[in-house]
């Protein structure tokens, strides 16, 4: 960074590029207390939203909510494989544990108005996760995505309630973290970066 931006600039700057993926393997609780949860949530309001849509929410999962999730994660194992093993679906339930603080976002990616298409939905919800997980940052937790097959499955669905245009997009976990993984490299900018007509 340029010694001559200013102190917000680089503590943006810093912010963005200390935020690490921690898996809820590596999860501690206790999850945010109640006022870091409001902060993180929050941080989803500012995403951009074409036409202030708000096609995307997030449902938390409780302590009383994980049994069930591990046992739609484990009736789906079943359904993709009946021959699934007590020992298999017993990791499938283990899973729904893991977090100290577990949310499922979930995108609207169909509907009115039809004008706006799933996929500036699916962008929006990007931007809400990535506010909230830089957020957790901040605050000095850990955080991460996960996804899965048993996101689309029909145990889940029914687990969520989801209506007919809306998808399970990933969980969110969050806590603190128990052990920090090593520092990855991150892209160089022109692996991503182009101006359309320069020469090669």
């Amino acid at each position: 960074m340029n010694a001559c931006v200013n102190d917000p600039v680089l503590s943006v700057h810093t912010l963005l590029h200390s935020r690490r993926t921690t898996l809820p393997k590596r999860l501690l609780g206790p999850g945010p207390d109640a006022a870091q949860r409001q902060l993180i949530l929050e941080a989803a309001s500012a995403a951009p939203d074409h036409d202030q849509l708000l096609p995307w929410r997030f449902i938390e999962l409780p302590e009383a909510a994980r049994a069930p999730l591990g046992e739609a994660f484990a009736q789906a194992l079943r359904a993709r494989d009946p021959r699934a093993s007590v020992e298999e679906q017993a990791q499938a339930r283990e899973k729904a544990q893991r977090a100290p603080w577990l949310l499922v976002l979930v995108v609207r990616t169909g509907g009115a108005p039809a004008d706006i298409p799933a996929s500036e939905r699916l962008l929006s919800a990007g931007a809400a996760v990535q506010n909230m997980l830089l957020m957790c940052s901040a605050l000095g937790l850990g955080s991460g995505l996960t996804s899965g097959k048993a996101l689309h499955s029909a145990p889940l669905r029914a687990l969520l309630q989801l209506g007919q245009e809306e998808e399970a997009i990933c969980f969110v976990n969050v806590g603190h973290v128990g052990t920090s993984r090593q520092p990855r490299a991150r892209p160089e900018v022109a692996r991503y970066f182009s101006v359309l007509g320069a020469p090669d």
